[in-house]
């Protein structure tokens, strides 16, 4: 039965309903000249968008999932070594809420940190001898000290940093952008997720993380694996080629097109869309993902992992790949970095495995001019504590998750380059100066990219939305 639907177009909407939409887009991109020029050079975002002049175009977001431990790495306290297995002063946790995992200590040991720090570059920045690599490039980063989130356990933390709430189902900052700043590439999408592994699975991930949430699903993020196909069913099936896939496409959008006529779903329009998206990949994707070009000073940069397809140092290499190729978001999740217990044994390893292909990330960005336009974000969902979880033992101590303060590093795209920002108290248990919250995080990245963050909302349940929800501040301290 059909139905008279009034539905409110968007911009992006009627433009694509003009001229017949995709079949005009198809056409553009067979013929000659401006117009197929024009029709490679992406999607626009919403009207207005950026709201001022950008600093950066692009993210790479390096996620640690599980909460590197900041004393260990970045926030140095010397003085704890003195105070080696003592109890944490009451005064210090000040009453914390606790994970269940260390809720039933009746002490809390103070376990400095084994491992040495130095001051590196310029700026004199320091880090700890577990990361080498990334001390080789402290002139280009900001180390923020002073990160602190509401949240205490993995996964509504995780959530939390992606998606700006504890709940799932808003979407993720991947989406936000893709949805407000749109493509520079029609033929790969705005929103790319890719996950690796240190020695050990990790914590689980979820599609959330790179989720749309309430915003309409073309804006999600696309996983790519480590296999033969880094998308799932990107290859047609042996005995049908690609003129087959066209002819099929062309007549399932048909079929949609009548059932879009007749039902006004917004979401159906978008699985025409994926569809064509796919369709372009099955050409773009194999060059993107063939290293071969690659020269072997860039292997060596990225460290012996970078010809491994899945690892961290692969997916950083694809990550500079897909920036090049103009990918607005680019997010890899590294996991293990959960160390409860064997910290002093299983910290360096997962430092070996991330330190090199971080910093050769930033590195070859700079080399090849994409630095400026290219935010770098590394980082975990949390930090770690200053008291061992269990008892303290020279090689199997752990650290249980701590929220009130953690650090993490941004470099390239408008930061800052050789700066330490915030402080935490002697403990690394408190921030005591210039606290920087998940919501400062994410408006200070949309500043970056000329995103005003209380401006980019969409309406949704009677409520306008955004990434922030009401709260935020741009850190003007870490603002080139």
């Amino acid at each position: 039965m059909n139905r008279d639907i009034s539905i409110e177009l968007t911009r992006r909407q009627l433009f694509s309903r003009a001229s017949r939409g995709l079949g005009a887009i198809a056409l553009a991109s067979l013929l000659e000249g401006d117009l197929g020029a024009a029709a490679l050079e992406g999607q626009p975002g919403l009207p207005g968008l950026p709201h001022f002049a950008p600093k950066a175009k692009h993210v790479i977001y390096l996620f640690q999932s599980g909460g590197p431990s900041q004393i260990d790495l970045f926030d140095h306290k010397p003085g704890l070594g003195k105070l080696q297995g003592s109890d944490l002063p009451g005064s210090i946790r000040k009453g914390q809420r606790l994970t269940g995992m260390t809720a039933a200590q009746t002490s809390f040991p103070v376990a400095s940190s084994k491992f040495s720090f130095a001051r590196h570059g310029k700026s004199g920045q320091e880090f700890s001898e577990l990361l080498p690599y990334t001390a080789g490039v402290a002139d280009e980063i900001a180390v923020i000290r002073s990160m602190n989130t509401a949240q205490i356990n993995h996964d509504p933390a995780a959530t939390f940093l992606q998606t700006g709430h504890q709940l799932a189902g808003r979407p993720s900052m991947g989406s936000w952008l893709s949805y407000g700043l749109g493509s520079e590439n029609r033929n790969l999408p705005a929103f790319i997720a890719m996950i690796s592994r240190g020695s050990k699975p990790g914590q689980p991930l979820y599609s959330r993380l790179w989720g749309s949430g309430f915003l309409p699903t073309r804006y999600q993020g696309v996983k790519f694996g480590s296999g033969r196909d880094p998308v799932l069913y990107l290859s047609n099936p042996e005995g049908f080629d690609r003129d087959d896939r066209r002819q099929y496409l062309d007549q399932l959008a048909a079929m949609n097109r009548i059932e879009h006529q007749q039902y006004g779903d917004p979401e159906i329009e978008t699985r025409i869309e994926q569809y064509e998206m796919a369709f372009r990949m099955q050409a773009s994707v194999p060059e993107l993902t063939d290293f071969s070009n690659e020269p072997a000073n860039i292997f060596e940069l990225y460290g012996p992992d970078a010809r491994t397809p899945g690892s961290f140092a692969a997916n950083c290499l694809l990550a500079r790949r897909l920036v090049e190729r103009g990918v607005r978001f680019v997010q890899l999740f590294h996991r293990d970095w959960d160390h409860h217990g064997g910290l002093p044994k299983e910290l360096p390893n997962q430092c070996q495995g991330a330190d090199q292909a971080s910093a050769a990330l930033v590195r070859d960005l700079k080399q090849r001019g994409l630095l400026d336009q290219t935010l770098v974000v590394w980082g975990g969902e949390f930090g770690r504590t200053v008291y061992c979880q269990g008892a303290l033992t020279k090689e199997t101590y752990g650290r249980d998750h701590h929220p009130r303060c953690f650090s993490i590093w941004m470099a390239g795209g408008g930061v800052k380059g050789g700066v330490t920002y915030g402080v935490t108290d002697d403990f690394s248990y408190n921030v005591v100066e210039n606290p920087v919250s998940v919501h400062d995080l994410h408006a200070t990245m949309l500043h970056l990219l000329g995103v005003d963050h209380k401006r980019l909302t969409f309406q949704y349940q009677g409520r306008h939305f955004r990434l922030t929800d009401v709260e935020g501040e741009v850190v003007r301290g870490l603002v080139a």
